[in-house]
């Protein structure tokens, strides 16, 4: 076993593609799966899936690749320091999300902070929940960023208990309904679910995967004259901005939807309770910690206190958040 191997095994099961990695790596395709089929006979297990529609990894492979990681970052943490200012290892961070402003802004902070001329990879996914969830469970990224809420947490920890991932909180809010500043509903100060009866509801797209407890939007079954469902965020400010739809969130608005874009409290028991998933057989590595730092300093300056309620986190950073004893936003 070469930690050559192992770097390759980690990079197909981040890309899905034994060519890609070939491509990015400067090694012939054939040359790629050759070394991987002798690591997996030298391990006596199957590590990948091999089919018509693509490559994954099998579930010794999960086991396998969780090992490999730490093997890898081990070597690449010894060489670090020990090269003395010679050329620095390769460094990579991968985040999966649900479609959240902040998680971006956070990511945008990160990577301005480490730019620091060594040779680094760095990829933020925003992305269907199933996604989210497929992405760390598979070890294609570090964390994944989700909410769960009071109809949907059940089966959801059900899920992430399966995928052997488990769920660290960051905050928690109350659900607030997003129009446009010109909607018959932005001068209310609060909104019962019977007033968005007649008004088309935004959401974000799900794919094949698609159920209540995936959905992006708390309180699936509100009442509403229809259904529009889009997959980025461009488009839903788009139509926030210039239609007479609404959309449900944690009421956190992104810097472009101040202009002209109103978030109005949702009368409703439901909680949203925002938080990160991580593999349990991983360890986060330094750059996934200070990704984390940047999403809890953003979080706690957030400030309106009617909105949001930071939950208490287990991070090494847990300080810098706000915190509270109870429940409700």
């Amino acid at each position: 076993m070469r930690l050559q191997q192992l770097r390759y095994v980690i990079a197909i099961a981040e890309s899905g593609s034994i060519n890609a990695v070939a491509h990015s790596m400067f090694v012939s395709q054939s040359s790629l799966s050759v070394s991987v089929k002798e690591l997996e006979q030298e391990m006596g297990i199957t590590i990948f899936n091999r089919s018509s529609r693509g490559i994954s990894l099998t579930s010794d492979g999960v086991e396998f690749l969780s090992y490999a990681r730490q093997v890898v970052e081990q070597a690449d943490l010894l060489s670090d320091r020990y090269q003395r200012g010679r050329t620095r290892t390769h460094q990579r961070l991968s985040v999966s999300s649900q479609h959240y402003a902040f998680a971006v802004n956070a990511f945008i902070r990160f990577v301005s902070e480490h730019d620091n001329g060594n040779p680094e990879e760095f990829t933020l996914r925003e992305t269907r929940t199933a996604d989210v969830i497929e992405d760390v469970r598979s070890f294609k990224s570090d964390l994944g960023i989700l909410y769960l809420g009071t109809s949907n947490e059940r089966p959801l920890r059900r899920r992430l208990e399966e995928c052997s991932l488990r769920f660290v909180p960051l905050f928690k809010a109350r659900p607030h309904v997003f129009v446009h500043e010109g909607h018959p509903l932005a001068s209310k100060k609060s909104v019962r679910t019977q007033d968005l009866a007649n008004w088309p509801r935004y959401t974000f797209e799900q794919g094949p995967d698609s159920s209540l407890y995936f959905s992006e939007e708390p309180l699936s079954s509100l009442p509403n004259s229809r259904q529009i469902i889009v997959s980025d965020r461009a488009t839903m400010t788009g139509l926030l901005r210039d239609y007479d739809g609404f959309l449900v969130s944690t009421g956190v608005r992104s810097d472009e939807m101040f202009a002209g874009i109103v978030s109005i409290p949702l009368e409703t028991d439901e909680v949203m309770n925002v938080g990160y998933v991580v593999h349990s057989q991983r360890k986060l590595s330094e750059l996934a910690q200070d990704y984390i730092e940047q999403l809890e300093d953003l979080i706690s300056q957030f400030g309106d206190s009617t909105v949001l309620v930071p939950s208490r986190s287990t991070t090494r950073h847990s300080s810098k958040a706000k915190t509270s004893e109870t429940d409700e936003a």
